[in-house]
């Protein structure tokens, strides 16, 4: 009796280590296809005819027994016989597909959602109306960032600010949604990259929604990489003593196009991100901003200035005064460079 169960144990035992062995090896690559709700009893059984692996079963209970396959990726695959389980479950968790089943896409820094909506629909990516409406209704979106846009504060768009402009490269067949989802997650890790965020935003008294927002300023109005920090310490420095903004980019965000040159009619437009009206800030960022306007908001330089102007010269640098009336020099020194 114990020599069987032995026997029986030493059968098993092979049986399971058999099954987990790597298939005849090949040098002819083998091209499979996952499909969206697949189950791991589906793949498993697709890997075997594939010959990827040689029990369906041994397969099917390693991954249980490893918690391994909930997170599998849909997409067409290529793997060549003899090729190890594991090595096959990385690449089924990681998403490599074959690249011709990839799409790829840049959006630039400071973008809006609606000129990112107007590249992707025109790349063939997504559809505008649907990917609007989850940037306007973002319920769906995982991140929990969502939850600290604020409810019924006029904003716009309200997932404005929160895509972090990257390039990407998603499975081939991503939804709107997918790519959204992606895309607010970029900017999670983003944020994480910053060494004590929350303390920062602490001492800053701000909400990270409001942060966005001054981010987004700084990404509109700055080209100058060096100038970033310097045009948000001026943008606090108007905050703290009750002046407006006066932001033209705020302005261009308000119309519904924006204009190669504003006229002074613009700047009476009525809009609550018109900060030539209003006062604060805007109710929401106006642009998806990066990394590096999203540091100089967080940590702003600090100066005597409150005003600025933009240079004539094509440096696309600014003019920055303390005083009004230094201003109004600087805007004739600025004007008489450009003729």
């Amino acid at each position: 009796m114990f020599l069987l169960l032995v026997l029986i144990i030493a059968g098993a035992a092979f049986y399971v280590w058999n099954g987990m062995q790597p298939t005849t090896a090949s040098n002819e690559p083998v091209t499979f296809t996952i499909e969206r709700g697949m189950g791991t009893a589906e793949i498993a059984e697709l890997l075997q005819d594939k010959q990827l692996i040689k029990n369906e079963f041994v397969f099917k209970g390693y991954l249980k027994y490893t918690s391994q396959g909930s997170r599998f990726q849909a997409g067409k695959y290529s793997a060549t016989p003899g090729t190890k389980i594991d090595e096959l479950i990385t690449m089924l968790n990681e998403g490599n597909v074959l690249k011709d089943e990839m799409l790829s896409f840049t959006i630039p820094e400071g973008y809006t959602v609606e000129q990112m909506a107007d590249k992707l629909s025109e790349e063939g990516f997504v559809d505008k109306p649907t990917f609007m409406q989850i940037v306007n209704n973002p319920s769906s979106i995982k991140s929990a960032l969502v939850a600290d846009i604020p409810k019924d504060a006029g904003i716009k768009h309200a997932l404005e600010g929160y895509l972090f402009p990257e390039t990407y490269e998603l499975n081939k067949g991503s939804t709107e949604a997918d790519i959204i989802d992606t895309m607010t997650s970029m900017l999670q890790q983003k944020l994480e990259s910053i060494d004590n965020l929350e303390q920062k935003l602490k001492d800053r008294g701000l909400r990270l929604h409001e942060l966005l927002t001054v981010a987004s300023l700084v990404e509109r109005e700055v080209v100058v990489e060096q100038e970033r920090s310097l045009v948000a310490g001026v943008i606090y420095n108007r905050l703290e003593i009750g002046q407006k903004l006066e932001i033209d980019a705020t302005v261009q965000y308000s119309l519904d196009e924006p204009k190669e040159r504003l006229l002074f009619k613009d700047l009476k437009v009525d809009s609550p991100y018109n900060t030539y009206r209003i006062e604060g800030l805007p109710p929401g960022p106006i642009s998806n901003p990066s990394l590096a306007s999203i540091e100089a908001a967080l940590s702003p330089e600090s100066t005597p200035y409150l005003f600025y102007v933009t240079k004539k010269d094509g440096s696309q640098g600014h003019l920055f005064a303390k005083t009004y009336k230094e201003h109004l020099q600087n805007i004739e020194k600025s004007n008489s460079k450009s003729q």
